[in-house]
C-alpha cells in the first residue's frame, strides 16, 4: 500500500491511499460517509480483500475529512461529488473506474455517476437515498451554526450541510438514470440509514443491478460480513469487466 494526494477544485489536498492489484485496467475507487474518512474499518478491509483479488483499490478521505484538507464545516455533497470528479480526472483512459461509496458516500457515487461516465460500475453500501429525510431526522432538532452531530464537537453541523442536503432532497431521480452495473448492499439492521432507502434505489434503478441484503448487518457492517461484501464485489466487477 501506498499514499499520495490529489487536489479539489477548492486547490485543498485530498488524502488518499493505493493498494496494487495485479489488474492493470481497472481501479476501485473506495469513499467514505459522513464523519468518516478512508481508514474506517470498512474501507480499510474491503482494499485489502480486493486488493488480494487483483483489484488495485484506492480510499479516499473527502475534503474536510481524516488527513484531506479544508474545514468540515464546508463539506457538502456538492462538494464531495467535486472532490470525485478531480480523483477520476487523474486516472488514465484505458482503466476502468468502479466507485464504491458508503452511507452519504454513495449518494455521491450516484450522482456523479449520472453524468460522469469515468465511472463504469457502481457500488453502494449502506446507501443514503433520503438525503433529506436522513438530515431532518438525525438533526432536526440542532441550530445549524451552534451545535454538532451526534454532539461530536470535530463535526459541527453546518448551515451549508444542511442546506445541500435539503436542496438534493433525494437521490431516487438519479438512481433512475444510471446506466452504470451498480450493486447495493445494505443490512437489514441498519438503524441510521434504513434498508428501504437502497431497496427503493433498487426499484427506481432501471440499469443492470443487484441488491445484497445482509441479514442482521448494521449500519457499519461487521468484521464477518467483510468477506461476504469483498466476495459480491469481485464477483459483480468480473461479470461487468471482464478477465485482466
Amino acid at each position: 500500500m501506498t499514499s499520495s494526494v490529489i487536489k479539489n477544485p477548492s486547490d485543498e489536498w485530498l488524502d488518499i491511499s493505493f493498494h496494487p492489484g495485479s489488474r492493470k485496467d481497472a481501479l476501485v475507487i473506495l469513499g467514505h460517509g459522513l464523519t468518516g474518512n478512508k481508514d474506517r474499518p470498512l474501507l480499510v478491509a474491503l482494499a485489502e480483500g480486493l486488493s488480494e483479488l487483483g483489484w488495485p483499490c484506492m480510499r479516499i478521505s473527502f475534503s474536510g475529512n481524516g488527513e484531506s484538507e479544508g474545514a468540515f464545516g464546508e463539506a457538502t455533497p456538492t462538494k464531495e461529488i467535486g472532490d470525485l470528479k478531480a480523483i477520476l480526472a487523474t486516472v488514465p483512459d484505458y482503466v476502468r473506474v468502479a466507485y464504491a461509496g458508503h452511507s452519504m458516500g454513495s449518494a455521491v457515487g450516484v450522482m456523479t455517476a449520472v453524468d460522469d461516465l469515468r465511472i463504469s460500475a457502481l457500488v453502494s453500501l449502506a446507501g443514503m437515498a433520503r438525503l433529506a429525510g436522513f438530515v431532518d431526522r438525525e438533526f432536526g432538532s440542532l441550530t445549524p451554526g451552534e451545535d454538532c452531530m451526534w454532539e461530536e464537537g470535530e463535526f459541527p453541523l453546518s448551515e451549508a450541510f444542511v442546506e445541500d442536503m435539503r436542496s438534493i432532497g433525494d437521490i431516487l431521480g438519479a438512481a433512475a438514470t444510471v446506466v452504470q452495473p451498480w450493486l447495493l448492499v445494505h443490512g437489514t439492521a441498519d438503524d441510521l440509514v434504513p434498508v428501504e432507502d437502497s431497496r427503493d434505489s433498487h426499484v427506481a434503478a432501471v440499469c443492470r443491478k443487484r441488491l445484497l441484503e445482509l441479514e442482521g448487518a448494521g449500519h457499519m457492517f461487521g468484521e464477518g460480513d467483510y468477506p461476504k461484501i469483498v466476495g459480491a464485489m469481485d464477483e459483480w466487477f468480473a461479470t461487468h469487466f471482464g478477465p485482466g
